[in-house]
């Protein structure tokens, strides 16, 4: 079967590899769309660290069951529409035994330390397997992503009365405004782009930032009052959005660190004991947080096109991961259509 493998630094290819023999347990899924994200392009970059090469990319499914194994539950059929949870844990690990498989120790998730759904089929164990009850294929490949930012606002534990600010308006950052803003927060959205700014308006922020044009400091202070925000969530990774979290957060505040920074960063220590803050790492998502974007979607009112930036064939990939390096901060989604 085709499948899109990343080879080496900015090498990618369309491969034939053999199909997956189904085993008891499993269900085989026939790819519709995929997603390509961050991590992706960082792989083919060569700046992935936790990347296996050479790797079969995507965690982003949106799939048709085609078959399931043996002893699989009757509630899984053949041509129901699923994405799926595209983590492993161990059972064994401190977070397993917390209850947060999601940041299992020894994690592989797919596309990254093992092959992933770029291939027009792929096996998974049924436990993975998340129905996505009335939504087209193409839309589950949106699930994933914001499934990330709906869990770091559980991590921050945002309620009606925070102010909540987001920095960074990609697709997790996006996942992170929504639920937010559905908890009933005032929601700053933080950003150097304005069309994402624009559009992170339409999907529940209140106010909107660019960090590059404007005062942050100033911003945020007329806006809380001179509070400062009672949350902000990183998802960039990068040193200055870092320190802008833990600069601008409110005195007993609450910073949540999605965004990997690739670099070391140095910080002023002396605010986190000052501040007294809660600082916390949030990792993937829990199936909870995939069940409530699921039905975030289910309304209807998530601007879904306007966050696919492109839809290629596979053949089409290797040229659009050029494009998307070139200009990086202009790209949500790019997805690949299986069939």
């Amino acid at each position: 079967m085709k499948a899109i493998q990343i080879s080496g630094e900015r090498q990618m290819e369309i491969v034939s590899v053999a199909e997956q023999e189904l085993q008891p347990n499993e269900v085989l899924l026939r790819l519709a769309y995929v997603g390509f994200c961050g991590s992706d392009l960082n792989t083919w970059l060569g700046r992935n660290p936790m990347v296996k090469m050479p790797v079969i990319p995507g965690h982003e499914v949106g799939a048709v069951i085609e078959k399931v194994g043996a002893d699989v539950p009757e509630i899984l059929k053949p041509g129901m529409v699923v994405t799926c949870n595209p983590y492993t844990n161990c059972g064994k690990c401190a977070s397993c035994r917390n209850g947060r498989v999601n940041a299992c120790e020894h994690n592989e998730t797919l596309g990254v330390q093992r092959n992933g759904a770029m291939r027009e089929f792929i096996a998974l164990p049924w436990q993975k397997i998340i129905p996505a009850g009335g939504l087209d294929p193409r839309t589950c490949a949106l699930i994933e992503p914001m499934s990330v930012g709906f869990h770091a606002v559980n991590r921050a534990q945002v309620t009606d009365i925070d102010v909540v600010v987001v920095i960074g308006c990609g697709m997790v950052g996006m996942g992170a405004i929504v639920r937010s803003a559905l908890r009933g927060a005032t929601v700053i959205a933080a950003d150097i782009d304005d069309d994402k700014l624009a559009l992170a308006k339409e999907m529940g922020a209140t106010y909107a930032i660019n960090t590059m044009t404007e005062d942050v400091h100033a911003r945020l202070q007329e806006m809380t009052g001179g509070f400062g925000p009672d949350v902000i969530i990183e998802a960039v990774g990068s040193p200055v959005t870092y320190n802008m979290a833990v600069n601008e957060v409110a005195f007993t505040g609450r910073v949540v660190c999605i965004g990997y920074a690739k670099t070391e960063v140095s910080f002023q220590t002396k605010y986190f004991v000052q501040k007294e803050l809660d600082i916390r790492g949030s990792r993937n998502a829990q199936p909870s947080d995939f069940r409530a974007v699921i039905h975030y979607l289910e309304r209807g009112t998530c601007p879904v096109d306007r966050l696919i930036s492109n839809e290629v064939s596979p053949e089409g990939a290797p040229e659009a991961m050029q494009q998307w390096s070139e200009n990086p901060g202009k790209v949500f989604r790019i997805l690949v259509k299986f069939s």
